[in-house]
């Protein structure tokens, strides 16, 4: 065949023209794009070659070669793969194929900021050479063809190419990119490697460069006639198992997460059904700082069929296991997947669902096994893991057992089963309390009526808590109840005369309640008597379906706005400071401190300080 001129697909062109244009913020993803093809025409030759192993010809060993020269000024990528026929070349290389790019021709917009990014989204194959060559050369003979059946196709990447007969020897194609004007940094060995280990470090088949060695003469490294693998060759995510040993499964972590520490625990598995990827899951031992910026990518790491796609891939799991590490591996994904696409596609909805819960069934394992483990994985990550109770509807359950609380019996690790197995016979609720510290929430006036009763409560301090307990209503069939929210109701653990002593007590004091309901009414909405108080004179509680205080504080910090609304002052009509109070000439200012006091004790900030100091000095005086 001599040599033909030969117009592109008309998509073709607009495509290329806005690769060799518009400004790309990625230049380097070309090598990754052509290695994988590279890649791909090997495979393409392993399997026609399973029913005609003459295909293979002199040269068993499948293999791909990078190399470059710097005086051309010339990059060049070899495979000893299938091939291309003179058809094959024409169709191929000048006509948009079933790889995602038409998908990306149809999405363009005109607007050539936006279309530049469109690229990089959908991957442009061949075509992203032109982003660093401004004229490609393509060598190629189609394995089992003669070698005067070569073709050589050739185009500066404008509105045409030209394509003519060659003859080749060896099997498979060489891409070589005559670099643009400003582009040499490319003609590197160490530049070369460099984005060869961040993109295609795992590809299955060796990438080789020739060896460089200084030369004392020159002053500088020269190339020599031996080559020398350059990649792993060999995916670690990919290997069986029982052939990786602990050290190599943590050194991996390492490499991947920058993380000078081993990690807490991992997984690796293959699954296989509708979707089929690899896993490799490993859970930190150590939080990162930015571990509460939920805007941050996740940690996963996306590979299709070992070529790397992309960093913080966050589609792949919740945002609430933004702390796992680790690699997808996917055998359904097309190659030019985007952010974009990965939200939507329900490949990866099955990939996110079974890795979720991979990493669940991960900590359910430490937690029944390892249990200092666990400790420590919720010390680092339980405040962010309580994030899932809301956000994962699916998991709620398996999450609701996996969370951890102190409470009035521990200061740490009380988990809803353990607090279950010891509740009173007769106890019908899970008690909880939240506050801003354990401290306050050990000291809060509402818990003296459960101590005295010996009934134990969690202990809630984790900011996240309050938006938890929205999605949280009970645990193996037992309501959760806060002992700051509507009047104590004990159930059968409140005998008849206790309950009794309350009614004469709420009837005999109705004056005295009365009186402190006008004096309050701009800062209580109802006064009464309590049972749940022992020792102190009063404390402030929350009606039913109404927000604690303790939200409306959390909420007022976070420069959020929190609904008006007031609370309930509870009175002990046995204490001596309300006994006092009934005949007190200063029945206002002894009724402020009060509920004061009652607001101090659960952790809240009083409106007018000084009015408070005020009152209290003046009582000491009198």
């Amino acid at each position: 065949m001599e040599k033909q001129t030969l117009s592109f697909q008309a998509e073709v062109k607009q495509l290329l023209h806005l690769v060799a244009h518009s400004l790309y913020s990625n230049k380097e993803i070309f090598l990754r794009e052509l290695i994988s093809n590279a890649s791909d025409a090997c495979d393409k030759l392993r399997f026609e070659a399973l029913n005609q192993n003459s295909l293979y010809e002199d040269q068993p060993n499948l293999e791909v070669r990078v190399s470059f020269d710097k005086a051309a000024r010339t990059i060049t990528i070899s495979d000893n793969g299938i091939g291309l026929s003179s058809e094959e070349a024409i169709a191929n290389l000048g006509t948009i194929a079933k790889s995602g790019t038409r998908e990306f021709m149809d999405k363009l917009s005109g607007d050539q900021q936006k279309d530049a990014q469109l690229i990089g989204q959908f991957g442009v194959g061949f075509y992203s050479g032109f982003i660093v060559a401004d004229r490609i050369t393509v060598e190629s003979r189609r394995a089992g063809a003669r070698p005067e059946e070569g073709v050589r196709w050739s185009s500066q990447g404008t509105g045409d190419f030209e394509v003519e007969t060659l003859t080749r020897e060896r099997r498979g194609t060489d891409v070589i990119l005559h670099l643009r004007e400003g582009e040499d940094e490319y003609a590197s060995t160490w530049k070369l490697k460099s984005i060869i280990s961040k993109y295609s470090d795992h590809i299955s088949l060796p990438i080789l460069m020739r060896k460089e060695e200084w030369d004392k003469d020159k002053g500088e490294y020269v190339q020599q006639d031996e080559w020398e693998t350059v990649n792993q060759a060999a995916a670690l995510w990919t290997r069986s198992k029982g052939d990786i040993t602990e050290e190599q499964y943590q050194e991996f972590y390492k490499q991947i997460s920058y993380d000078s520490q081993a990690p807490l625990a991992y997984t690796h598995n293959r699954v296989e059904g509708r979707s089929e990827y690899t896993q490799l899951l490993y859970i930190p031992a150590k939080a990162p700082f930015d571990l509460w910026n939920r805007d941050k990518r996740g940690g996963m790491k996306l590979y299709v069929k070992r070529v790397f796609i992309m960093d913080d891939a966050e589609a792949l799991l919740p945002v609430y296991l933004r702390f796992v590490k680790g690699v997808i591996d996917s055998a359904d994904l097309p190659l030019n997947v985007s952010r974009e696409l990965l939200q939507e596609s329900r490949d990866v909805k099955a990939i996110r669902e079974g890795s979720t819960k991979r990493v669940l069934s991960m900590l359910e394992d430490l937690a029944e096994n390892q249990q200092e483990k666990y400790a420590s994985f919720w010390k680092e990550f339980g405040a962010v893991l309580k994030e899932g109770v809301g956000e994962d509807n699916a998991n709620r359950e398996r999450l609701a057992k996996l969370l951890r609380f102190a409470s009035t019996r521990a200061d740490e690790g009380v988990s809803f089963a353990d607090y279950v197995g010891r509740m009173k016979e007769g106890q019908e609720a899970i008690y909880y309390i939240t506050a801003d510290t354990l401290a306050a929430a050990k000291n809060s006036p509402q818990l003296e009526i459960f101590r005295k009763k010996d009934l134990e409560v969690l202990l809630l301090t984790d900011r996240v808590d309050e938006w938890m307990l929205n999605y949280l209503y009970e645990f193996d069939g037992k309501p959760l109840q806060s002992v700051a929210k509507g009047a104590v109701d004990l159930g059968k653990l409140q005998d008849e005369e206790e309950k009794k002593k309350a009614e004469e007590a709420a009837t005999a004091f109705k004056p005295l309640l009365d009186r402190l309901k006008e004096s309050l009414k701009d800062k209580a909405k109802d006064v009464r008597v309590t049972t749940r108080l022992v020792d102190s004179p009063a404390c402030l509680v929350t009606e039913e379906g109404e927000m604690s205080g303790h939200l409306a504080r959390l909420l007022k910090q976070a420069g959020q706005s929190a609904p008006e609304t007031k609370p309930v002052l509870e009175i002990n009509a046995e204490h001596a400071l309300v006994q006092r109070l009934q005949d007190s000439e200063r029945f206002d200012e002894l009724a402020h401190i009060l509920f004061d006091q009652a607001l101090l004790a659960e952790g809240g900030q009083l409106e007018d300080p000084a009015a408070y100091v005020r009152r209290v000095n003046a009582l000491l005086t009198a």
